[in-house]
């Protein structure tokens, strides 16, 4: 199962899309965002008392793959930072160059246990998937549990490949860090496919998760990253240093984000800044706004392949801000 492409991300009724026995490609069907798309039409024309808490209304569902470790505990990775689920013959993983590689799709990549304890040996070995552009890599797990979605409460804490636990169906789940993991499997990793970017990136989002979730991420990838978790946390930041690109969540504790890119625009030295919004949607009035601010793009909070690839067209020297939107 692979995600759907990011021209379909704004759709949210697909959950990915896969290839059958007799090679056709099909689009699988999301419930839960036919659910949401139809939801509150069906909730006003509903029987009394079916109508959400304020709880319900603000909590924010996150997409995410439950898995087992190596002890049997729960572990989870966000859906969109998957590329696919395979399950191997334990005895196709080879050893070469010191390191655990399966042939995948007719090259080798590298086999990373989520957990010591996990042996590579097993009749089947369920892999999970990840994909940076010329980067990938296996990483195995004991078992694939499920595909969640769920508002996330996440307790910090935990072991260096950890970025804290949550309750998932009333389990305790470790959500993993896969910026540990990636150095495993290629080292320099951040190095490959050519020169990285550059630049001084400011990320912005009152979620402690997305900010170290997304930082790694954006460091690897070759960005001078610094992270704020408030507006105006990230106003004292561009005025000590200017700011070549922004990322920033649309909803920071009750303010728009928007607020956030209008001062900067006043800005001169942070004026001409490249903006990415992070959200789960946003009704015309906002993305109206969002235009006359100058946002480039507006992207899912864990879309990280999209995040990436917006960054990389807006710094593009033939991108217009303006053939974005109309398109």
């Amino acid at each position: 199962v692979k995600p759907v492409s990011r021209l379909l991300r704004d759709i949210n009724l697909f959950s990915g899309n896969t290839i059958l026995g007799d090679g056709a490609v099909v689009l699988i069907i999301d419930p839960n965002g036919l659910a949401r798309r139809f939801g509150s039409d069906a909730l006003r024309n509903g029987a009394e008392g079916t109508a959400p808490s304020a709880t319900d209304e603000l909590a924010e569902p996150d997409t995410i793959l439950v898995f087992r470790g190596g002890a049997g505990d729960l572990k989870a990775l966000p859906l969109a930072l998957v590329t696919r689920l395979e399950e191997v013959d334990g005895s196709s993983i080879e050893q070469s160059g010191g390191r655990a590689r399966i042939q995948y799709r007719g090259r080798l990549i590298p086999v990373v246990p989520v957990d010591p304890e996990i042996s590579l040996a097993a009749e089947r070995q369920p892999l999970v998937i990840v994909s940076d552009g010329e980067r990938t890599m296996g990483l195995a797990v004991r078992e694939i549990v499920d595909v969640v979605e769920c508002a996330l409460a996440i307790e910090p804490g935990g072991g260096p490949d950890s970025l804290g636990s949550a309750i998932v169906r009333g389990r305790a789940t470790d959500l993993i860090d896969l910026a540990a993991y990636l150095p495993r499997a290629h080292e320099g990793w951040s190095a490959l496919g050519g020169a990285p970017p550059s630049g001084s990136l400011l990320l912005v989002d009152d979620n402690a998760f997305f900010r170290e979730m997304l930082t790694p991420v954006l460091r690897a990838a070759g960005y001078r990253v610094r992270a704020a978790a408030s507006l105006e946390e990230a106003m004292r930041a561009v005025s000590v240093e200017a700011v070549d690109i922004l990322v920033t969540d649309l909803e920071l504790g009750g303010r728009s984000g928007l607020e956030l890119v209008q001062r900067l625009r006043r800005a001169p030295r942070n004026a001409q800044a490249l903006v990415i919004g992070l959200a789960s949607g946003l009704d015309e009035a906002e993305l109206d706004r969002a235009r006359s601010l100058g946002v480039h793009d507006i992207v899912a909070k864990f879309d990280r392949s999209g995040l990436l690839a917006a960054i990389a067209e807006g710094t593009a020297p033939e991108t217009a801000a303006t053939e974005r939107w109309a398109a």
